[in-house]
């Protein structure tokens, strides 16, 4: 047997690497353990790990070994009990196994226990929103500057060194040292050629005094050219930087709950539960959405993420009085041109009488215009009622961008979220 020991020195957190690589492996195994988890766990209870057990079968990794090569001649012993052609019975007994099984205890067999380890709480959460997004988010002009980025705006005498020009503060030298040269150097020529000219002369008409004067000049010239300095602070260039306005991505995500009668505990802890996971969602995937709690009955209101989740506020039912909050909440605070706008809405489908016509000609007329997406969760065992009639039409003119789905228990919530929030092949 031939074995490969990998004995160079790792930094600290060395495993990192070789988790991810382990997570991305055994991602089957995982995610069909981490919905599981989603489909059985409590409202509160969803932001922590979970623990993963994985079948030893699926974790053997491939060995090299020797092979028999060649010919070779085998002498085996002879039995009593087999003769050619005849076939083994698998050994009995229960003391074998993966040690997942059940059984009695057994002096025979050998086995290997199922590997198990822990998710960490953001491990667990990619798994549960793997291959999720936002349906059709688009980026959106701002007049403010919240979103800017940085870009070269010319070229500065002040900055900092990072930002230096390198090829521009050289070419400002060199321009310098040619301008600051070209008097010098033709006052030297004229010199030099001064001295040649009297140093040619009859030794009887030379002038000695003369000759000294044009030779202390030179020595003076040559000097303040050597003293030119080959780069100075005035042609030190540094690129200047401005912020630029960018497109953004910002969206507002309004989620819509009913509270009223007809709403069941049970009903409203599975609608807590779609909620909850739409908000982790959110939190983990984008930073620039606001969220926007309404909650209605005869009347809707806009509250606090804690009154949503919590508040024991009940009554009759007028859903139309939701999705007319949500309009001028749209037109006060969330211009169409700037952000991206989305509602989830979670009713057990009951309303009051000719109120769903309502709902049906403010989704077409007024709603969907201006919205990217709009989920609607219906939360009821039994057959549909009006409100989801009247919301068929609604994805009759728009389904793209139109989606509704019912849940009838709780395992349903985890498969409907991520049908209603898959990511799509093409955005609109």
């Amino acid at each position: 047997m031939t074995y490969f020991i990998d004995r160079r020195p790792n930094a600290k957190h060395k495993s990192a690497v070789n988790r991810q690589r382990f997570l991305e492996r055994y991602r089957k195994h995982i995610k069909r353990s981490v919905e599981e988890a989603v489909n059985r766990r409590s409202i509160t209870d969803m932001e922590r790990g979970e623990k993963i057990s994985i079948p030893a079968k699926d974790i053997s990794e491939p060995v090299f070994q020797h092979g028999p090569g060649g010919a070779r001649n085998v002498v085996s012993p002879g039995n009593k009990e087999f003769v050619a052609g005849d076939k083994i019975r698998r050994p009995s007994g229960q003391g074998g196994g993966s040690g997942a099984g059940e059984g009695g205890a057994s002096n025979q067999g050998e086995g290997i226990d199922e590997f198990a380890f822990t998710l960490s709480r953001e491990e667990f959460l990619e798994f549960v929103f793997d291959g999720l997004e936002l349906p059709h988010l688009q980026r959106k002009p701002l007049k403010s500057l919240e979103e800017v980025k940085m870009v070269r705006a010319g070229l500065s005498r002040d900055g900092v060194p990072s930002r230096i020009s390198i090829t521009r503060s050289m070419r400002e030298a060199y321009a310098r040292r040619i301008a600051m040269r070209a008097p010098i150097k033709r006052a030297l020529k004229e010199a030099i050629e001064a001295l040649d000219a009297e140093e040619r002369k009859d030794p009887v008409l030379r002038n000695p005094t003369r000759i000294n004067e044009l030779k202390t000049e030179i020595e003076r010239l040559e000097k303040r050219i050597a003293g030119v300095p080959f780069i100075d602070t005035y042609d030190l260039r540094y690129h200047q930087l401005s912020a630029q306005p960018q497109p953004s991505n910002q969206a507002v995500m309004f989620c819509v709950m009913d509270v009223s009668g007809s709403m069941t505990q049970n009903h409203k802890d599975i609608a807590k539960r779609f909620f909850l996971l739409l908000y982790l969602f959110l939190e983990k995937h984008y930073e620039k959405v606001e969220l926007v709690f309404v909650r209605h009955h005869t009347a809707a209101r806009e509250v606090t993420e804690e009154e949503f989740f919590y508040s024991r506020e009940t009554g009759g039912t007028i859903v139309s009085s939701a999705l007319n909050l949500v309009n001028k909440i749209i037109e006060k605070r969330y211009p169409v041109g700037q952000w991206n706008l989305y509602v989830a809405q979670a009713s057990d489908g009951d309303n009051w009488d000719d109120d769903s016509n309502i709902c049906r000609d403010l989704l077409v007329k007024q709603l969907m215009p201006q919205l990217q997406y709009y989920a609607y969760v219906e939360i009821t065992p039994h057959d549909h009622q009006s409100l989801w009639h009247e919301y068929e039409s609604v994805v009759k003119q728009f389904p793209e961008r139109f989606a509704m789905r019912q849940i009838v228990e709780a395992g349903d919530i985890y498969p409907v979220f991520r049908e209603l929030f898959k990511r799509r092949l093409s955005q609109s």
